[in-house]
């Protein structure tokens, strides 16, 4: 029970006095607890006296507004309680409250019909983490202000906005909150159940969700392996250029296997097109050389420090060289899954912290794979 409800509960009968609005303004100047007191029971009674759909007095909206500068704590939060609902509350109040502390504010933000799609996205600019959270639960919110939290890309506030199916997500956006469910495992769960979930994104979803998780998906959508390599070919396996014929080395050039792997690689690169697909088709049809000479000459590293790569203890240095020649990191699981069965299980599976690292930028990638690979001679 809120305290304007509690005062309500111990009205005088003078209450009806105590409306007059010019009088209310008095009380709300004044400093003295009984002044407060006073003022609250005026206000219960004017808000009882208040048709639906009707506007408050300008007069009520100053009141309103002095109370919310001056006041204490526990009347700030009292209004809030009372007003959260209310259409006729003074916008500039309501406002105000949405930006007040978290407890203060939540009522205000998960209910007010004032609130408006620019006061919501002042409060994601200008508030705490918790009010963020809390537009982002916010029934019915816009599109307008779905993009604005997925934008921020807060794992707690996407988390929130997942959860919420009254909130109008379109399939662009939708599709965004699941690329972030690569990096933000919270999401995962929430978007398997989104009502606006479609066959494309639940196979997309499944690569990188629990066997659980994926079971659920697969009762919806009926999503099976076969189908999940069909998508991830087509992601990297891009359709050549118009007119371009294949590229190949005729084999009375050379014998050696590993040198025509190489050479493949060099004219693929001289042609422009050796591509983060090709190296994965390389790995799909068992050519782990191929795949070897392909990231090195992709990514301008010497041979010797991708061999190294794939024979440490942790997939860790596998994972920034492939960031950094743009495998994508949702492909990177079973390209590692792979490259160990041609590889007698190696790089081995300790410390696999590279899930956490799924956001790392490709240049970023390649200096740090540099830097750890250094030691090594060329």
């Amino acid at each position: 029970m809120t305290a304007v409800v509690q005062l309500q509960s111990h009205r005088s009968p003078d209450a009806e006095a105590l409306s007059s609005a010019q009088h209310l303004l008095e009380l709300a100047r004044g400093k003295g607890v009984d002044d407060r007191r006073r003022l609250l029971l005026g206000i219960a009674a004017l808000c009882d006296a208040t048709p639906p759909g009707a506007e408050a007095s300008p007069i009520l909206g100053e009141i309103f507004m002095v109370i919310a500068r001056q006041a204490e704590r526990d009347i700030r939060k009292a209004l809030s309680d009372s007003l959260a609902a209310a259409e006729w509350a003074p916008p500039a109040l309501i406002a105000m409250l949405a930006l007040d502390e978290i407890e203060i504010a939540r009522p205000v933000i998960a209910q007010s019909p004032l609130l408006k799609d620019q006061d919501l996205l002042r409060v994601l600019v200008e508030a705490t983490i918790e009010h963020q959270i809390e537009v982002a639960r916010r029934p019915r919110i816009s599109g307008r202000v779905a993009d604005a939290i997925i934008d921020r890309g807060e794992p707690a506030s996407l988390t929130a906005l997942a959860g919420n199916k009254t909130a109008e997500v379109s399939e662009d956006a939708l599709g965004r909150l699941v690329e972030q469910s690569r990096r933000v495992a919270a999401l995962r769960a929430p978007l398997t159940r989104h009502p606006r979930l479609n066959d494309a994104l639940a196979t997309q979803l499944y690569q990188w969700v629990g066997q659980s998780l994926r079971e659920a998906i697969g009762e919806r959508f009926r999503v099976d392996e076969s189908k999940l390599a069909e998508a991830i070919d087509a992601v990297v396996r891009p359709a050549p250029p118009a007119g371009a014929e294949p590229l190949g080395l005729d084999a009375a050039e050379v014998t050696d296997p590993e040198e025509m792997e190489r050479r493949l690689v060099a004219k693929l690169q001289s042609a422009g097109q050796l591509r983060a697909g090709f190296l994965i088709r390389a790995v799909r049809e068992k050519r782990l050389t191929l795949f070897e000479h392909g990231i090195a000459a992709l990514g301008g590293f010497p041979i010797t420090h991708i061999r190294a790569a794939i024979v440490r203890p942790s997939p860790d240095a596998l994972f920034l060289a492939c960031a950094a020649v743009g495998i994508d990191r949702a492909v990177f699981p079973a390209v590692l899954d792979e490259i160990r069965k041609l590889n007698g299980g190696w790089p081995g599976d300790g410390d696999e912290g590279y899930a956490g690292r799924m956001t790392l930028p490709p240049s970023a990638a390649m200096r740090e794979f540099r830097a750890l690979m250094g030691h090594i001679g060329s």
